[in-house]
């Protein structure tokens, strides 16, 4: 019987070859081809070749650690650094150790500002026009960011980055978060090594439903736990593995807590840290922000305060006996977001104490 050769296996082969060939090796297209393999496989061991895979850097020698901390829903008007009245003396530090920009805009809501943040696209064109929850089968709010736009960890991955994410993710349809998945759409198939938080868009903060990569993990019972305290636990932990395992390499960590969206979940001595803070109500906290980002420089000479949403009411038409209600919900959140922000504190100082510091760009 004669040998016979299938002509679309001709096919196949012929243009695997050709693709290969033709895959440019500086970086305009991912991945990069792989190396040429140079053992030489001989009827014997004697006569064959063996020669070390090699492996090509396609980065600089130096080049830098990438921290992205993302906070949820903290306006420009909340912390001190910008003119607030919380106290955040980390946000403070890194303002002034770097560079502060008053001109970055989000889409004012979850889903959306992450994936144009972790994509460099608008949002629409990433399937995220809503909320994860909200996903439809329109173009554009379908939930699912597609293959064809690359990540930012995709993309440091390819590179020679080690990348890991930790907190909140929200870029997934709801319908698709379950433990059954599918999975592919999870921050690992998004180019994270390591995820470590929870896939929707709130939890709580002492009994979070937590995933670390592919499986839900039950959170310690522990009547001292905290989210944000155990994302810079975990976070640091995997920094400490990356050292041990792959100290040449540059690590990508998207560090995105729960805090402070709801559900404000805060210790009790934080909170209090706020108490009679914002007692003449919202209104009046509204002015002082404006007056003083104004002498900061924060907003230009000559800006107006806008008008007051007409959704929200005014503390003058709030009921003297619903005051006090109201207070404290400020002072929880102003707390939860101190809270945060020390946090993020311990998280630099973790960086510092390993030796990181210097060569780590935060964003």
């Amino acid at each position: 019987m004669r040998n016979r050769c299938s002509p679309i296996a001709l096919l196949c082969v012929f243009f695997a070859g050709v693709v290969s060939a033709a895959t440019p090796d500086d970086g305009s297209v991912l991945p990069f081809p792989a190396p040429e393999n140079l053992s030489v496989a001989k009827e014997t061991l004697a006569e064959s070749t063996l020669a070390k895979r090699t492996s090509v850097s396609h980065l600089a020698e130096d080049a830098p650690n990438i921290l992205v901390i993302l906070i949820d829903d903290v306006g420009f008007g909340v912390a001190e650094t910008f003119g607030g009245e919380v106290h955040t003396p980390t946000l403070t530090r890194l303002a002034d150790e770097g560079i502060v920009y008053n001109q970055f805009h989000t889409t004012s809501i979850c889903s959306p500002t992450r994936a144009s943040l972790l994509t460099g696209r608008n949002h629409t064109r990433v399937g995220s026009g809503t909320i994860a929850e909200r996903a439809v089968n329109w173009d554009g709010y379908t939930g699912i960011i597609p293959k064809s736009s690359a990540t930012l960890a995709e993309v440091l991955k390819e590179y020679g980055y080690n990348t890991s994410a930790f907190g909140k993710w929200h870029n997934t349809p709801a319908t698709q978060t379950t433990a059954m998945g599918p999975k592919d759409k999870w921050p690992n198939g998004y180019g994270f090594e390591y995820f470590y938080g929870f896939l929707a868009g709130e939890t709580s903060q002492y009994e979070p439903r937590l995933v670390e990569n592919y499986n839900y993990v039950e959170p310690p019972v522990d009547e001292t736990y905290h989210l944000t305290e155990d994302l810079t636990r975990k976070a640091l932990a995997w920094v400490d593995r990356h050292q041990a395992f792959s100290p040449d390499k540059p690590f990508l960590m998207y560090w995105a807590p729960g805090a402070a969206h709801g559900p404000h979940h805060i210790f009790k001595e934080w909170a209090d840290k706020y108490k009679g803070a914002f007692d003449d109500g919202w209104d009046a906290y509204r002015v002082r922000t404006y007056k003083r980002q104004l002498e900061m420089g924060v907003i230009p000479e000559g800006t107006e305060l806008t008008p007051r949403d007409p959704t929200m009411p005014s503390w003058d038409s709030i009921p003297e006996d619903q005051r006090a209600f109201q207070r404290r919900l400020m002072e929880i959140f102003a707390g939860f977001v101190e809270h945060t922000d020390h946090q993020v504190g311990e998280l630099l100082e973790g960086l510092e104490q390993r030796g990181l510091k210097d060569n780590t760009l935060v964003i």
